[in-house]
């Protein structure tokens, strides 16, 4: 009788799985400082939309952090996705347009998608990828880090279209912050190489930002002098299961932006204002947009400290929207 050969399993990859519709994206955690140690890996925070591609049998999803099928938002990434050799994965990773320095501007990515006239094209967008959650059959969500980028990089690593290698950085920490924030970045993330993918928010990866940055209800306006332009922004945070305001910010937009802007929210004027606020002059809106915002910290009574506009996006389920209950506890 022959004898009988088996081919030996990888010890390094999982057994086979059905391709996940969706998967919960990881999330950084904000720290003060950077962590060290030789566990840990450092990367550029990109400054745009997380998003994940799912390559499948004859198709290509794009999804949204909150689950929403986005292709047809981002075509250009979506072509160069069925170009990767691969038949099937989930990548990881962030949609972004990049500035004339290279550095991520998420105002451009804003109008490069938005209903707003903007020179920014969405052929613009390009994806940097950073994780590789499944490929060809496999999940490898319980790998650790440094076993999914081993098998990411040699996918996406030089290449100059809309699929691109977010590089992954093995230095001081707290160098590679300091060179980030003079070159103008938004900041950095820190991952723990040997933790496997985990949804939700956790202290695996870390994230570390030259100015903070987060998201906030617009719930009003305050006209400008200057005729059908925009004046002041009014915002809120979340608190439980209500709104509450936050203060407000006057810059950040240009000449032509402002006006755009006023006309958008001038479309959602409401006579039940979102919060109990009390302002001359003030135009509330329905609470249907969310901002981003820069700022360099909070006052004493609980308002933004020199906020700044940075781009616009609806108010959709699952929208990350600053959180007082959880981050001024």
């Amino acid at each position: 009788m022959a004898k009988r050969t088996f081919k030996k399993k990888s010890p390094d990859l999982p057994p086979l799985d059905p391709l996940p519709a969706r998967v919960d994206p990881c999330l950084a955690t904000l720290v003060a400082k950077p962590p060290k140690g030789p566990d840990w890996a450092y990367e550029v925070k990109w400054d745009g939309y997380r998003i994940a591609v799912h390559i499948e049998a004859g198709r290509v999803r794009i999804l949204t952090r909150g689950g929403y099928d986005w292709t047809e938002r981002f075509p250009t990434i979506a072509d160069d996705a069925r170009r990767l050799a691969v038949k099937t994965a989930i990548i990881d990773g962030e949609a972004v347009v990049l500035d004339d320095q290279g550095r991520s501007d998420f105002g451009m990515l804003q109008r490069a998608l938005g209903r707003m006239p903007s020179a920014v094209e969405a052929g613009a967008i390009v994806f940097y990828a950073f994780d590789l959650l499944y490929l060809d059959g496999r999940d490898l969500r319980g790998l650790p880090l440094r076993e999914r980028r081993r098998l990411l990089e040699p996918l996406v690593a030089g290449r100059e279209g809309a699929v691109r290698l977010s590089e992954e950085v093995q230095a001081d920490g707290d160098e590679f912050f300091r060179v980030a924030c003079e070159h103008g970045l938004e900041g950095i993330i820190a991952k723990h190489v040997e933790k496997p993918y985990r949804s939700g928010r956790g202290e695996w990866w870390q994230k570390i930002t030259c100015k903070r940055r987060n998201s906030f209800v617009i719930i009003g306006f305050e006209p400008s002098t200057v005729p059908s332009h925009l004046g002041r922004l009014l915002l809120a945070a979340r608190k439980g299961d209500e709104l509450v305001y936050v203060g407000g910010c006057g810059t950040g937009w240009s000449h032509d932006l402002s006006r755009e802007l006023r006309r958008l929210l001038e479309g959602m004027v409401t006579k039940a204002p979102a919060v109990s606020l009390r302002r001359k002059g003030a135009v509330f809106v329905e609470p249907l947009l969310v901002a981003e915002v820069e700022y360099r910290a909070w006052t004493d009574d609980g308002k933004l400290r020199h906020a700044s506009f940075k781009g616009i996006h609806e108010l959709e389920e699952g929208s990350e929207v600053y959180d007082l209950s959880a981050n001024l506890a």
